[in-house]
């Protein structure tokens, strides 16, 4: 059926039908629900090669809404086809990519193929069916080494200290060029800092595959017993405790950033960027005892060597989000701790096994998998999947 006369799996209005790549990710996911409680109606593709099916189920139940889902890796330009002929799109919020630093400084080939190829492969079905409003999920490490603090959206951008931000600033320059050459095409680019935290109900936050490489998802295991102790990356940084300085912002805050960016998008925005976050860094032990101080729980650690691709301090100016956007983070570092613990004490092995649940039924729940005769075409291997930021 012509994309034209489905939305949201059903007949009825289009206007505010958002596509959610790597939408069962952690930002993803908690995005979905913020975008249900904004009265918009999202579609999530997901290719669950660091993500579970099971946070969909989640989705569901905490918004009382069936999330149409699509097990398909943006690299399946066939598979991606068939999703925009089954929903005329308004918007697509773009999440999916390979995102760990240190590991993009071990295998770089791996992350630009996956997450330049994605984006275009993307941008090019949204250009077939007349898509023509994207919000991207970029990243402060476009930044590189700050050159003065905190950072604005002026501050120089390209000189990236890793290849997953080398990543990010030439999809931010794809997206660039693109607007330039289509007027009708409007992307606003998101640069966010560290989220944190989870949903309120702890039934929904961040449950990576092996270890995870963000600061606080490896505190709140420590804190459960599922890792020994934590490593932290450096202690002789230029910073008054030694360690890493970051902008630790909360999931839900940062969710409701993407509400606010696609309602921007309907005033024909352009191309615009925007950062993300609180305005405040915190540094690595400091957020050890946020953590201790908000749960009661002591967190042992080790001092390690320096992590390739790691920076001294980043922090941001959330100026002109709040000016032009009319978003502010409200939820403080207390808040952040308590959610992640509420999160990780509820559910100590994440989403646990419910994803061998999934692939035995793709179907299962009313979802929907369009696998079937792309399976073996063009399709990922692990190891180059798209992931979810």
């Amino acid at each position: 059926m012509p994309a034209s006369h489905v939305t949201n799996g059903h007949m009825g209005d289009t206007s505010k039908c958002v596509l959610v790549t790597g939408g069962a990710g952690y930002i993803g996911s908690h995005t979905t629900v913020e975008l249900v409680n904004a009265g918009y109606s999202p579609v999530v593709v997901d290719n669950l090669c660091n993500s579970s099916f099971e946070c969909i189920r989640r989705v569901e139940e905490i918004t009382g809404q069936k999330i149409p889902f699509y097990k398909v890796d943006l690299l399946d330009k066939p598979a991606l086809e068939e999703v925009f002929q089954k929903h005329c799109f308004e918007y697509v919020v773009h999440f999916a990519g390979l995102k760990a630093v240190g590991e993009s400084c071990q295998v770089p080939l791996r992350y630009f193929r996956n997450n330049l190829e994605c984006t275009m492969t993307l941008l090019e079905v949204m250009q077939s069916h007349g898509v023509h409003n994207i919000v991207f999920s970029s990243s402060a490490t476009v930044y590189g080494d700050p050159q003065y603090l905190p950072l604005d959206e002026l501050h120089p951008a390209g000189d990236c200290t890793n290849p997953y931000g080398r990543t990010k600033y030439f999809i931010e320059e794809i997206l660039s060029d693109m607007v330039k050459a289509d007027k009708n095409l409007n992307a606003i680019v998101l640069r966010y800092f560290n989220p944190v935290g989870a949903h309120k109900s702890g039934k929904m936050g961040e449950d990576p595959h092996g270890p995870p490489n963000n600061l606080m998802p490896f505190v709140a295991q420590v804190a459960v017993g599922r890792r020994a102790e934590l490593s932290v990356f450096g202690n002789d940084y230029n910073t008054p405790d030694g360690t890493g300085v970051r902008d630790y912002i909360h999931v839900i805050d940062l969710s409701l950033g993407h509400v606010a960016a696609l309602k921007k998008l309907d005033d024909k925005c352009g191309y615009k960027v925007y950062n993300l976050g609180t305005g405040k860094g915190q540094s690595v032990l400091e957020m050890v005892e946020a953590f201790k101080k908000a749960t009661g729980v002591t967190i042992p650690y080790k001092i390690c060597d320096r992590r390739a691709g790691d920076i001294a301090s980043m922090y941001a100016d959330p100026t002109l989000a709040r000016d032009e956007l009319k978003w502010t983070a409200k939820r403080d570092l207390q808040e952040m701790c308590e959610d992640l613990w509420r999160w990780q004490s509820m559910n100590p092995e994440g989403f646990g096994g419910s994803d061998s649940e999934q692939k035995s039924s793709d179907t299962e729940s009313g979802k929907e998998s369009i696998l079937g005769k792309h399976e073996n075409n063009n399709v990922a291997t692990p190891e180059t999947a798209t992931a979810q930021v």
